[in-house]
């Protein structure tokens, strides 16, 4: 019996031995198999092993490497910001770096310390690189004045603070999963995913501090611990350096492909009627032709020809613009018996745009309809000579935008005009227009030549100066001027044969590029020295593009102009000048409702 308990004893010893000298004995054999980088962080595991209960449950993402990434254009840029390290007590050290060959260079810490040491006294000054920015937790701390911190404008600047410095450790973390190598699936790239997938999460697309969860917060620490860590695993420098560059060559080429990407859409957008307009059309155009013929007649049709009345013309094919240029007129003007207000529009448009103003006459004011496809006063191949312009954008080769140089021809029995581009909102009464002496020339219009203002326009920005029959015709600093609110005589225009003129250079246009398509570069050719400057408070321009006006220079002006591609009536346009054009607009009509039209 005895014998039998001292074998058991032996036995139970002997499990107890192995079960303690086997994980030596296969630590020992990994530590010889890996290389040091790899052997200080199979130690941190070990001494790390009671924190990773949490990290077993969660799932792997899939590895971002670095593959793909186009070479860069070897630039170091120097970092002036100040940043203080909160990870550890260690200061702030630059090592100055050879020239990077690309090469997978690795060090251990030992040659990374002698490696600073000795490349301080190089001569590669311009090439530096902080080891906290690339390595230890950062956090930016802006200088500040005494007199800035209780200052609403700090107050500002500093409720995107944390999201920036969030952001930071997002891309730092991003970075270090690059500089591991393909398919590695260690234990500090699994944290390093996690921890910044876990962030990216909380954070969203938060852009305040003040909306900022705990949760985000407290996700931030591990973070800025793992990278820590990866700082001590990855520190090839140069390897790092090319990688970074590499990494914000590829981000700036990416940012430019959207910005492209946005502007081609903006411009489609630009050329699209909106699905309401269109709704609007059909239903205007379906109650029109449903009317009695008689019925169809505009009243006051005695003045349209008396040249005592002050005459206003606009060339448009859509609706809702040309009545907020009628309406416009004719609510800011402090005689509107006196206005005869002419809409030229296509046959396409005709029926809608006749409609609406049948539906909302202005009892007092004149208005007449005019379909250009009716008149004979353009030639029969002038759609084949606008083609001839090479555009791709229809609102440049259109028969209404080029309309305007045959104004004489359209209106025979008058003698004075002003003509509107349909993107325009009268603010002011514009009787004192026709008290102003034209001094021979043919159009009143203001000046776009100044250089530093938002209505900025350059001759040779439009118009070819390199051809031979412009340069010696035409000089490229002559002073350019805008359409959109012009004042016409028409008398000294049948007097100069302008119009035979236009035709001439549309022609020569057509057989070599000498403009860009459009009605204005060949407009300043056509009236080159005919024109008469009027105050800028008549014609304020930009609202149709980010111009930087002022709201000052808005309100005081009699014409506003939304000249660009983000007109008031597409979502598109800009919000802060819409409420100039909206005012004009009656949206509690029923058809615009119906049509879900909105401000």
């Amino acid at each position: 019996m005895n014998q039998i308990r001292r074998w058991q004893r032996i036995l139970f010893l002997s499990l107890l031995s192995i079960s303690v000298l086997a994980p030596l004995v296969f630590v020992s054999n990994r530590l010889k198999t890996i290389t040091p980088v790899g052997r200080r962080e199979f130690i941190e595991e070990l001494s790390n092993f009671r924190y990773r209960t949490n990290d077993l449950r969660l799932n792997a993402v899939q590895h971002e490497d670095g593959q793909g990434l186009k070479g860069p254009r070897l630039i170091l840029y120097k970092d002036g910001e100040e940043f203080n390290s909160s990870v550890s007590d260690v200061k702030e050290k630059t090592i100055h770096l050879p020239n990077i060959d690309g090469n997978n260079h690795k060090y251990s810490e030992e040659k990374l310390i002698d490696s600073q040491q000795t490349t301080r006294s190089s001569d590669y000054k311009d090439q530096s690189l902080t080891v906290n920015q690339l390595a230890n937790k950062t956090e930016f701390k802006p200088p500040l004045s005494k007199g800035e911190k209780n200052t609403k404008v700090q107050s500002d600047r500093a409720t995107d603070v944390k999201i920036k410095e969030i952001r930071d450790k997002i891309i730092q973390a991003k970075a270090y999963l690059n500089f591991a190598p393909p398919g590695s699936n260690s234990q500090i790239v699994k944290e390093l995913r996690t921890r910044m997938r876990e962030l990216e999460r909380a954070v969203g697309d938060v852009t305040k501090d003040k909306d900022l969860s705990k949760g985000a917060l407290r996700r931030l620490k591990p973070l800025e611990a793992t990278l820590y860590k990866a700082s001590r695993v990855f520190n090839n420098c140069p390897a790092i350096a090319t990688k970074l560059r590499a990494m914000n060559y590829n981000t700036e080429e990416l940012v430019q492909a959207q910005k492209n990407q946005a502007s081609y859409l903006m411009h489609l957008a630009a050329r699209t009627t909106p699905k309401g307009q269109h709704c609007l059309s059909m239903r205007l155009t379906s109650e029109y032709f449903a009317l009695d013929p008689e019925k169809r007649q505009m009243p006051n049709q005695e003045k349209y020809n008396d040249p005592s009345l002050n005459h206003y013309v606009v060339f448009s094919d859509n609706v809702l613009a040309s009545a907020v240029v009628a309406n416009s007129t004719i609510s800011s003007s402090k005689e509107p018996e006196k206005i005869v207000f002419h809409v030229v529009t296509d046959s396409l448009n005709y029926p809608a745009i006749s409609m609406w103003f049948l539906l909302n006459i202005q009892s007092v004011a004149a208005i007449q309809i005019q379909n250009i496809d009716d008149m004979d006063v353009l030639p029969s191949d002038y759609d084949q000579l606008l083609m001839k312009q090479n555009s791709n954008d229809r609102r440049f080769i259109s028969t209404l935008n080029h309309a305007r140089f045959y104004l004489p021809d359209i209106f025979p029995g008058l003698n004075k005009m002003v003509l509107f581009d349909h993107d325009v909102v009268v603010q002011r009464d514009l009787s004192r227009l026709w008290s102003i002496d034209m001094k021979g020339k043919v159009v009143g219009a203001v000046e776009t030549c100044k250089e530093g203002e938002p209505s900025f326009h350059s001759m040779s920005t439009f118009i070819n100066f390199s051809d031979e029959w412009v340069s010696g015709k035409f000089s490229p600093k002559a002073c350019t001027w805008a359409f959109g609110m012009n004042l016409v005589d028409l008398e000294e225009w049948r007097r100069r044969k302008l119009t035979s003129t236009y035709i001439k250079y549309m022609n020569l246009g057509t057989k070599r590029p000498l403009w860009k398509a459009g009605s204005l570069p060949i407009g300043w050719l056509t009236f080159y020295r005919q024109t008469l400057a009027l105050d800028k408070r008549w014609h304020v321009t930009g609202l149709g593009r980010e111009s930087g006006i002022k709201t000052v220079d808005i309100e005081k002006a009699a014409v506003i102009h939304y000249d660009g591609i983000m007109k008031p009536w597409l979502d598109i346009g800009i919000d802060k000048y819409k409420r100039y054009w909206n005012i004009h607009v009656p949206y509690y009509h029923s058809y615009l409702q119906q049509c879900n039209i909105h401000a």
